[in-house]
């Protein structure tokens, strides 16, 4: 069963995932003229740089902008973070980071459309909260013709997020916290199960609550920690660019406790991490995004970018850099998954390294195993109209399963079941991404009209 499911997760992650995502952020970069690049500023400035504003909720929607984007970061920034950046480094090489750089760089773009669509072809359900994302913008936008590609999609979702935030996540959590603190897995996965459970009970609303107040910490607190070891090993910084850049073209040799590297599999590695790190492309974010209150669809998409920049190109570089920047000793020991991430936060940090690793690395995926949960329930509720109490407490129920599931099980076996689920679920987005062209940019030009230029002006 393990070698089928390798097989299945190196056939998508070897052409048909990476062409997609690779023809859909660069479609519409062409289109855009690169907007990601040309607006870099302006992105920022509407985003990051009003997100904590008093919102005068300017538009309709269920949750707040920051709300939203917390959650939707909250989904985003897990365990790919900080134990995924470490198995890629593992098994592809210091190159791996730069093809990492790459799909990011083109998925800031593929996010803001995808969160852009999704605002667009929203719906309001009949219990009052806003719906929407790539099954709602494949049926509204391609047509009823198009339904079962979006039932396709709903299906990936469903199942996809058992296999990744309800299942990885809370392993995560366990073998951390055991590595540092030698408590069994089972008894945090316990802890992690009821105390999710008590959140979920707030519904959409509740979840958002919570993840504006944890996802903003978290990322602050990560990155703080992270740029100590940077201070300390900054002469260490230009080789470790280097590295980066010279890895991605030239197979990496066996060193160390490191099995060595090709080409091919340094690109997959750093594709399929970053992919799964930022969602860009995977059609998942959206659907949280699609919640949030707005005046304009791509005014959100803006925060699809954003979180983006975040996550990969803040966070996972900090975590790759705070690796290779580390004596040699540590990143080509054969160390892998979190504790290769622990042992570089130690070489700093001492003692204090895996407590500081394992506390991140708790809030990080404990938020994903959150806040994904409204992708996973959405999804269903696409398939199944009807919004019983009984349908949602079972949902929420069934949640709280996979986690248990892990116990017991290998790294390499965990992340394939990852690589499996978020290469599915990016086909049917990408398809009907590419498909929605032409409506995106009835979009985009309305926004340029009425807020970049207005902008420009000023």
């Amino acid at each position: 069963m393990e070698g089928l499911l390798k097989s299945i997760a190196d056939f998508l992650w070897g052409a048909p995932v990476l062409i997609l995502i690779f023809i859909v952020g660069f479609i519409y970069s062409i289109k855009t003229k690169f907007f990601q690049f040309r607006k870099f500023g302006f992105i920022l400035k509407n985003t990051g740089g009003e997100i904590f504003k008093k919102s005068d909720k300017v538009g309709e929607g269920t949750l707040t902008p920051l709300q939203a984007v917390s959650t939707a970061l909250a989904g985003c920034v897990g365990t790919a973070n900080i134990a995924g950046v470490a198995t890629a480094i593992f098994l592809g090489g210091p190159g791996a980071v730069f093809w990492m750089w790459v799909v990011s760089l083109f998925g800031m773009l593929t996010k803001c459309v995808e969160v852009t669509l999704a605002q667009y072809y929203r719906i309001k359900g009949e219990d009052g909260i806003y719906y929407g994302g790539p099954m709602y913008y494949i049926e509204k936008g391609l047509g009823k013709k198009w339904k079962p590609l979006a039932v396709i999609f709903s299906i990936t979702i469903v199942l996809g997020g058992l296999g990744t935030a309800a299942f990885v996540q809370p392993y995560a959590i366990s073998s951390a916290v055991e590595n540092a603190f030698s408590i069994p897995s089972w008894v945090t996965i316990t802890v992690c199960a009821v105390i999710c459970g008590l959140v979920l009970i707030g519904g959409v609303k509740g979840i958002g609550k919570f993840c504006e107040k944890i996802t903003p910490l978290m990322c602050v607190l990560y990155i703080v920690f992270a740029l100590g070891i940077l201070i300390v090993n900054f002469k260490n910084i230009p080789a470790a660019f280097g590295m980066i850049f010279k890895y991605a073209f030239t197979p990496f040799a066996a060193v160390g406790g490191m099995a060595g590297s090709a080409i091919a599999l340094t690109v997959r590695q750093g594709a399929a991490r970053g992919t799964f790190s930022n969602e860009a492309g995977c059609g998942t974010s959206p659907i949280t995004h699609a919640t949030a209150i707005t005046p304009h669809p791509m005014k959100e998409g803006l925060y699809g970018a954003f979180e983006v920049f975040v996550d990969t190109l803040l966070v996972c570089t900090c975590t790759a850099l705070v690796i290779l920047v580390s004596d040699t000793s540590i990143w080509q020991s054969g160390l892998k998954d979190v504790q290769l991430t622990m042992a570089a936060f130690s070489s700093v940090y001492s003692g204090f390294g895996n407590i500081i690793v394992t506390l991140c690395l708790t809030l990080f995926a404990f938020s994903t195993m959150v806040g994904w949960e409204i992708n996973y329930e959405s999804a269903f509720f696409y398939m199944f109209p009807k919004k019983t109490k009984i349908a949602k407490f079972l949902l929420r129920v069934v949640w709280l399963v996979p986690g248990f599931l892990t116990l017991g099980k290998a790294p390499e076996v965990i992340w394939t079941v990852v690589d499996i689920s978020s290469g599915l679920w990016c086909i049917p987005n990408s398809i009907a991404l590419i498909l929605l062209s032409k409506k995106f940019m009835e979009i985009y030009y309305d926004f340029e009209k009425k807020y970049i230029s207005l902008d420009i002006k000023k």
